[in-house]
């Protein structure tokens, strides 16, 4: 596919779906793949759900990985991604999530948010998600995502400093 490039063909066959999605109260389509609902994208942005690692051992940022070619390699992805890092309080994971593991992980109490991130949103909170006739209910708008969006923003208006070489003064 051509997932992995901003062009228009990648947009305009997502226009009936989602307008399908709002009659029925919903403001975003989350797209999954193949028959195991791997989850791909939230719209046209990238997703990112925060949970609580199965088992215990601490708590996890994980978003797809880039590797089939069908997700967009977002600079706020990216900057999302670093940023965490940077932060060094939970680990930060591109990995293949999957519907199932996400139905999952809220019924067990693991899911603790879930956001969408792209240039013009920045990050917006994902607070249901309809999977086969039932809502995933989400915790939203969560801590992290507040922090992102406030990070970021700030990062861009020169309120805050941001990662070595992220901000150039002229």
């Amino acid at each position: 596919g051509t997932g992995g490039s901003k062009v228009g063909g990648n947009y305009a066959p997502t226009m009936k779906p989602a307008g399908e999605a709002a009659k029925r109260g919903y403001s975003q389509i989350l797209w999954v793949f193949g028959e195991n609902h791997e989850i791909t994208e939230v719209g046209a942005m990238n997703v990112f759900f925060f949970l609580e690692k199965k088992g215990g051992g601490g708590r996890e940022l994980v978003t797809p990985p880039l590797n089939r070619g069908d997700i967009l390699p977002g600079v706020t992805r990216k900057s999302i991604l670093e940023l965490a890092g940077s932060w060094e309080e939970f680990d930060v994971v591109e990995r293949s999530i999957t519907m199932p593991e996400i139905v999952e992980a809220a019924s067990e109490g693991r899911l603790i948010e879930s956001f969408g991130a792209g240039t013009a949103a920045v990050v917006t909170p994902i607070e249901a998600i309809q999977f086969q006739g039932k809502d995933v209910e989400i915790p939203a708008t969560g801590e992290l995502t507040k922090r992102f969006f406030s990070d970021l923003m700030g990062i861009q208006y020169g309120r805050i400093e941001g990662p070595e070489g992220w901000s150039v003064k002229i």
